[in-house]
């Protein structure tokens, strides 16, 4: 075939015009998103008082504010701080449905100073951190649903120029400009002091890229900057009370120097770091100093975490904030702010016409894509039955539990109307867990840690201790003052590192650490319950290999979701909600899989255009990536 050939030429051509029009379109989309990210067209409308229901007026309840603080927004969600563009439009839609409007620092200062009345329904939203691209990915959101936020912001990050993760003044006054933002800070700089490893090594005092590299070897024993005196490894001061007030009074008189001079005035809004101390500091004398600093520059400061709801016997240098994390479902907010105000709020139910397949008896349930997502009650559990199912008995049954890795994701199966009788399997605080009840009495079948069942040999504790201390070295290496320092501390680390440590085949204690409450977790569940006998799998391990169970009857298909009290955060943060993640749950009557009886799966065209979703923005991340 040469280029002459007329048919070989018209083949080509229309290749090109193919790949041309595909440029375009993915080019314009791009165009698209960048205007709606960058370029604001609107501008924000405060509540009216006539035309919005307004509380605590005429003899009604003081029905407060909600304030939630994210601490940042990203694109995908896909870290444990950041929470992903999509998931916060779900979030502040889902309020923004129930009626809530966004309130201003005058108007929090008016409800408690002047005794003004706010919005039944009143919304005060943060940002903390003072990033980049939480402005860039939460402006089009708030300009849709005419909320109004707070950008909090370090004054010490307007001092430097080498990091592109946080805003500069004239970006902050271009936010502030667009009428959809306000500023606040969260202080000077973020330091933390008096720092114990989990070993109780001490550390003392770490910036912010050493305490990132730290975190997984860190316990809670440290403190912010501002909290307290700076001590030795035995508790003692370090500093006098007039050293203290020293160094604490600077760090407020740069905060007010740094602020005046890009923005002409001090914020108004203050959130205290760490706060939930019962005072501004975990020392009497030193919150007296935060305490006179606080009042002497600002007019709010949210001096506690882990509550939404704020009224007016509150302080309003005491108020208390929400620190949504990233992987809550719209629920799971719901929920917590329902039961912080004591008030009615409806659920969400997503796709309601395939979530109307299941009886929600406990918690709420959304039906999001392919996942059926249980969300439990405060300090309790959620549960759901699949309608039409009392007839289920011998089954085959596949489902991806996508819940974090510490609570419980439970399945209950040939299970009668009072759960008296049933056969379960369930995941919880990384155990997998097979048993069954009968006449009233339970009887477990497996137990087993998953990590034991996939092999892992857990490192002993004198291993850990050792690799603990390695990275410390490592981390005092990488952000030494001086290449000798560097040096010196790396060859520490490699001595330290070449040091024996018994292991757990040795006879050593195995480590046993806790699970953070946030960290995530994906495991595919397959259970064959046929006659008398079940078999499960986790991914393609056999956990139960046809173990005997006595319950051979009929009965209905139960989900549950659980919260489990005894999880850990090193941020300590309070929560006791939990939600169940069932991705793609398919039950057959057959192993084969010939016999649908149910499936959250999409069919057909759904799941065609599922699939073309998920190529565009696998396409969209590359065009990120490299353009």
């Amino acid at each position: 075939m040469s280029l002459g050939d007329p048919a070989f030429t018209r083949a080509k051509n229309r290749k090109k015009y193919v790949r041309t029009v595909f440029e375009l379109i993915v080019c314009l989309a791009i165009a698209v998103l960048l205007v709606d990210v960058f370029c604001t067209l609107t501008t924000y409308r405060p509540f009216d008082e006539n035309a919005t229901p307004m509380g605590g007026i005429e003899g009604e309840a003081d029905t407060g504010f909600v304030t939630l603080s994210y601490f940042g927004v990203d694109r995908k969600g896909e870290s444990n701080t950041l929470i992903g563009q999509g998931l916060l439009r779900e979030h502040l839609t889902a309020l923004h449905d129930q009626g809530y409007v966004t309130v201003m620092q005058k108007d929090i200062d008016a409800y408690y100073r002047e005794g003004k009345p706010l919005p039944r329904r009143s919304l005060f939203l943060m940002f903390e951190d003072g990033r980049r691209d939480t402005a860039i990915f939460s402006q089009e959101i708030l300009e849709d649903l005419n909320f109004k936020a707070s950008m909090m912001t370090y004054a010490e990050n307007f001092t430097r120029s080498d990091d592109p993760t946080f805003l500069s003044p004239p970006e902050v006054r271009e936010l502030i400009h667009s009428s959809y933002w306000e500023m606040g800070t969260n202080g000077y700089r973020m330091r933390f002091i008096n720092v114990f490893d989990r070993y109780g090594n001490f550390i003392g005092e770490l910036d912010p890229r050493r305490f990132a590299m730290l975190r997984s070897a860190l316990s809670r024993r440290y403190n912010h900057y501002l909290m307290d005196f700076i001590r030795d490894k035995y508790g003692v001061p370090k500093e006098s009370v007039n050293r203290m007030r020293s160094r604490i009074d600077y760090d407020y008189e740069r905060l007010r120097d740094v602020y005046r001079r890009e923005f002409d005035t001090v914020p108004t809004l203050y959130v205290l770091m760490h706060g939930n101390t019962g005072g501004f500091g975990n020392n009497r004398k030193v919150s007296q100093c935060n305490g006179r600093w606080i009042r002497q520059l600002f007019t709010l400061n949210f001096n506690r975490e882990g509550y939404s709801f704020n009224q007016r016997n509150s302080s309003v240098y005491d108020l208390t904030r929400m620190q949504p994390q990233p992987d809550w479902s719209r629920n799971h907010l719901l929920m917590r702010v329902k039961y912080d105000i004591n008030q009615p709020l409806d659920f969400v139910s997503g796709d309601a016409e395939r979530e109307s397949a299941w009886e929600v008896l406990m918690g709420a349930a959304e039906m999001k894509e392919e996942q059926y997502i249980l969300t439990s009650l405060p300090e309790s559990r959620g549960l759901a039955r699949l309608k039409n199912s009392g007839g289920f008995g011998d089954l085959h049954l596949k489902v991806q539990l996508r819940g974090n890795r510490f609570g419980e994701q439970a399945l209950y199966l040939r299970a009668n109307d009072d759960l008296t009788r049933y056969v379960a399997v369930r995941l919880m605080d990384g155990e997998v867990i097979v048993g069954e009840r009968m006449g009233g009495e339970s009887r477990e079948i497996f137990r087993e840690k998953i990590s034991v069942l996939f092999g892992a040999v857990p490192p002993s504790v004198e291993e850990d201790r050792r690799a603990v201390e390695v990275l410390e070295l490592e981390t005092f290496a990488r952000y030494a003052d001086s290449p000798a320092q560097a040096k010196e501390y790396a060859a520490q680390a490699i001595d330290r590192a070449q040091q024996p440590a018994a292991t757990v085949a040795e006879g050593a204690a195995p480590y046993e650490g806790l699970t953070d409450r946030n960290e995530r977790f994906f495991q595919w569940l397959t259970i064959d319950l046929t006659g008398g006998t079940i078999s499960v799998k986790l991914d393609d391990l056999t956990a139960v290999d046809s173990a005997p169970v006595k319950n051979t009857g009929n009965g209905s298909l139960y989900l549950e979701s659980g919260w489990s009290g005894q999880s850990w955060s090193q941020r300590n943060l309070a929560d006791d909600v939990y939600d169940g993640r069932f991705q793609k749950l398919t039950v057959t009557a057959d192993p084969q899989g010939e016999i649908v009886l149910y499936t959250t799966e999409y069919q057909g065209w759904e799941k065609y255009k599922a699939l073309a979703g998920e190529k565009f923005e696998d396409l969209l991340d590359w065009f990120m990536k490299y353009t």
